[in-house]
């Protein structure tokens, strides 16, 4: 028997199903009540930043990016990022990343924000936003509140109260 390879491809609509059962395995019920959740929740997605890790057929992993924006300056926010229990730990989620980002470079975006881990999400160039910079729609640990700056000095421009692009709303930065 051949070993099946991980195949890297941008999110297409007819994954959406695949990546909604993923985001259930990695995450299981209790990320519908996180801040970050909470803010894309009906919030539009940018279906040209979405990555997608396949092997044979199986969904392995995915990313998306959703549009935000503090008052009339819109940039992007990463995740979720997920990564199927029984693939973990194969860099697959830093695949993952690192495209999502090129991606979302490549579009023009200026400045990327998320929820999450300061020393894994260190070596893709992300820092802490500093304190009381940005707020969430509900409580984050400040430290876990992280950005990269695609765009030298586009986050100098940023602060304030951060919120979701709504599916049907202006849903591109740059």
């Amino acid at each position: 028997m051949t070993a099946l390879s991980l195949v890297i491809r941008p999110e297409r609509p007819e994954d959406a199903p695949a990546i909604a059962r993923l985001q259930a395995r990695a995450f299981g019920p209790g990320r519908f009540a996180r801040t970050a959740y909470r803010l894309r929740e009906g919030a539009a997605e940018r279906m040209d930043l979405g990555v997608t890790a396949w092997v044979g057929s199986f969904l392995v992993g995915s990313v998306r990016m959703g549009p935000v924006r503090t008052g009339a300056t819109p940039f992007v926010m990463l995740g979720p990022l997920a990564v199927d229990p029984s693939f973990e730990g194969r860099g697959i989620g830093g695949t993952l990343t690192r495209a999502v980002i090129e991606a979302a470079r490549q579009a023009g975006d200026g400045l990327v924000i998320l929820v999450g881990d300061a020393p894994y999400y260190r070596r893709f160039g992300f820092s802490p936003v500093p304190p009381g910079r940005l707020t969430l729609p509900g409580p984050v640990d400040p430290v876990r509140l992280l950005w990269l700056d695609l765009e030298g000095g586009f986050s100098d421009r940023v602060s304030g109260p951060v919120e979701a692009v709504r599916a049907g709303a202006e849903a591109t930065s740059g």
